[in-house]
């Protein structure tokens, strides 16, 4: 397998925003990516864009059978295990603990929270056993995508929030547990950034306008991108362990 990937990244919702974004300057940095999204069309267009430094893997990354097949393809298609783990799938809603839409909160919780959970818990597992005998001459990295609304209660997507509350938690319970083994664990909360995030949670065009008079120029995919890239820079012994990136006018949340 080819010796130039150096490291070798996993990315959960590949095929849009933030994690499209950490893709491509993963790949642009010379490592070998796994791209893991549901739209089976938009990994194949980036399988021929990005050519052999990316494979995609279709499916949900709630499945563990879509779990297995990420960490499984990493070793075929570039001779090592994954030492970059970005828990990046997700889903927003928005709406008030009173206003909103309880038929979708099973479905929010199965992305944001368990399916994370699964992912970051196999990750885990694996770089504890390869760090027992290359830290500190190498780093591994988990670095879950939470949100500035799992930092501070904010009504208006209160629901999405408390998933997000929940990521936070279990990213600090990971650092305390495998930072002691050699796995850096990073939360990554990110303000409001301009993406197609904004249109499956249900935002409409007027709360974006507004949100854009109030706070912007608002974030794009690539500033969290280039934030992830600096984390997994840092050597090996230096753990970045918390990023908020808001928006310079962004006040709150």
């Amino acid at each position: 397998m080819p010796a130039k990937y150096v490291r070798v990244a996993a990315v959960t919702g590949a095929t849009s925003g933030i994690g499209e974004a950490t893709v491509r300057r993963f790949v642009d940095d010379g490592y070998g990516v796994i791209g893991n999204g549901r739209k089976a069309s938009k990994l194949i267009e980036l399988e021929k864009e990005l050519g052999p430094s990316f494979q995609g893997v279709v499916g949900d990354a709630t499945d563990n059978t879509v779990l297995e097949d990420i960490f499984a393809k990493a070793i075929v298609n570039f001779g090592k295990t994954i030492d970059i783990a970005i828990a990046n799938a997700g889903r927003g809603l928005i709406g008030s603990v009173q206003d909103a839409d309880l038929s979708q909160f099973e479905d929010l919780l199965k992305t944001n929270v368990i399916g994370a959970l699964a992912f970051i818990q196999k990750a885990a597992r694996i770089m504890v056993e390869d760090q027992q005998n290359s830290y500190p001459k190498s780093a591994a990295d988990i670095i879950i995508i939470g949100s500035v609304v799992g930092r501070h209660v904010s009504p208006f997507s209160a629901v999405y929030g408390s998933s997000k509350f929940a990521v936070h938690s279990l990213t600090e319970a990971l650092r305390r547990e495998i930072g002691p083994k050699g796995v850096r664990v990073s939360l990554v909360e990110p303000g409001f950034v301009l993406t197609g995030f904004q249109a499956a949670a249900g935002y409409d065009d007027g709360i974006k306008q507004n949100v854009t008079e109030k706070f912007g120029p608002l974030l794009v995919a690539e500033d969290i991108a280039n934030a992830i890239h600096y984390i997994v820079n840092q050597p090996p012994n230096v753990h970045v362990c918390d990023i908020v990136v808001r928006p310079t006018r962004m006040d709150y949340p």
